[in-house]
């Protein structure tokens, strides 16, 4: 399993291989020769555009979480109960 795991993370990552590329000599270039100013406001660009997807992310990630953790506390409720009801109590379900 552990084996198939790593094959799939190497996939993965060579197939993202082609996204690391995407820095341009171009871009790069006219980035390096803006001044000092203008390289700062790009570096606060990048970061300012990470901030909306990293928080939808961590939204996403902690409703999931929780949604989790909400039913595996009415599972546990719901055979505990099954669990104390006798046999022939009529809100037992067969």
């Amino acid at each position: 399993m552990r084996f198939r795991a790593a094959i799939l993370a190497a996939f993965v990552l060579l197939w993202a291989m082609p996204a690391f590329s995407q820095g341009c000599a171009m871009c790069y270039s006219t980035a390096k020769a803006t001044s000092k100013d203008g390289q700062r406001a790009i570096s606060k660009g990048v970061v300012v555009l990470l901030f909306p997807p990293l928080g939808f992310m961590t939204l996403g990630i902690w409703a999931a979480f929780r949604y989790g953790r909400k039913r595996d506390l009415e599972q546990t409720q719901e055979t505990m109960l099954h669990l104390s009801l006798p046999l022939s109590h009529p809100y037992r379900q067969a």
